[in-house]
């Protein structure tokens, strides 16, 4: 295993992180883990090099973080960096972070976390935390020893991620990034922000919630297997972000002993600046084909909003896309549930053609959204 420096705190982080959102379950209940095999996973893990372990307060419905300390028994506990998450979206108060905190630490059978984030930010939750003194509770949390170092998880735009690492002094942040998502959400621009202020970075959906490593398209698989490289889908995708040496960890939802052993593989390989020119070119035409597989040429330029009937056209337009990509009518459904939850979904569209002289893409906007309809709701 190989270890990297957590920005500016002294903890080395295994490149490789842990994950326990992803536990085996009993019945198919995603709150209901399968103890037994989660805990054998997590010790043969850390057993074998691999020190950072991340749970939430929500993850597995509540029961994440009372596993995880289960595991952490015997010895395990001294072995590792472990990381929660302050549950953003349920504070209502100042106190309810110093509860929230108090009964993760109880169910973690621990005195203090070492990587403590502030979980799953984005502009309405970090407004939110503001008004209830989220500074203080920072600060008191660190001096009472509870918490070792500070950082945050975050779901939003790239200058809502700029605005809230110039907020603080933090030691670490958590994105999501992958060949993929290079300029999604906080996206490579985030990641060598964050380093250059001397911040740790957890890397989250490193195979976009497998998304690259499940229905891999043929074309890809084919460029994969002409390339001279003996490597499964999961090992390209892992190495290209442990390229970046601004990279701390990569978290790795695994709940099979075949998949622990391959990452662990991986993470001893994969050096810092180490893919050659030729690895890079064969991760870009992989990267080409799933593009390829894009609905809508819509570039989110907003020209076409905002909709007099409340559509959501460029969001649409993403889910769409996503649907395209990824073939994952599930995730895409959820998503458009969601939007018609919100009064945004392209069942709202009228056919009144305002948007449609707007798009410089010169999109047929009443038509796409009419194939988004039919798709999710049949209409």
């Amino acid at each position: 295993m190989q270890y990297r420096q957590m920005g500016k705190t002294n903890e080395k982080v295994s490149v490789l992180g842990f994950g326990c959102m992803r536990f085996q379950v009993k019945d198919g209940k995603n709150d209901q883990i399968d103890e037994e095999k989660a805990i054998s996973q997590l010790r043969m893990a850390i057993d074998n090099g691999v020190n950072y372990i991340d749970t939430a307060y929500p993850y597995h419905g509540g029961n994440s973080e009372t596993v995880v300390g289960k595991a952490l028994e015997n010895g395990y506990r001294e072995k590792v960096k472990l990381a929660t998450k302050l549950p953003s979206w349920l504070i209502k108060s100042r106190e309810d972070m110093d509860k929230y905190l108090d009964e993760q630490l109880a169910k973690l059978q621990t005195q203090y976390i070492d990587f403590y984030l502030i979980h799953a930010l984005r502009k309405e939750f970090w407004e939110n935390l503001k008004k209830n003194y989220i500074f203080d509770f920072i600060e008191k949390a660190l001096k009472s020893g509870k918490i070792k170092h500070i950082g945050f998880s975050f779901h939003d735009e790239y200058d809502v991620f700029k605005e809230i690492t110039d907020s603080y002094d933090w030691d670490f942040c958590q994105i999501q990034f992958n060949f993929m998502d290079t300029e999604y959400q906080a996206g490579l621009k985030g990641l060598r922000y964050a380093a250059e202020k001397g911040m740790g970075v957890v890397i989250m959906e490193p195979l976009r919630g497998g998304s690259l490593v499940n229905k891999v398209p043929p074309q890809a698989l084919e460029i994969y297997k002409n390339s001279g490289y003996s490597r499964t889908p999961a090992e390209w995708a892992l190495r290209y972000i442990w390229d970046y040496k601004e990279v701390s960890v990569i978290l790795s939802g695994m709940n099979e002993e075949s998949h622990i052993i391959q990452n662990i593989n991986t993470a001893s390989q994969a050096l810092a600046g180490s893919l050659t020119e030729k690895e890079k070119n064969v991760i870009e035409e992989v990267k080409k084909v799933y593009l390829s597989k894009i609905k809508v040429n819509c570039t989110k330029c907003q020209y076409c909003m905002p909709c007099p009937f409340g559509v959501d056209i460029p969001g649409n337009f993403a889910m769409y896309n996503e649907y395209g990509i990824y073939d994952n009518y599930e995730d895409a459904k959820y998503t458009y549930n969601e939007m018609s939850r919100l009064k945004k979904s392209s069942a709202l569209c009228k056919e009144c053609g305002r948007c449609e002289p707007l798009c410089p893409q010169s999109i047929s906007i009443p038509q796409k959204l009419k194939e988004i309809t039919k798709l999710f709701i049949g209409q």
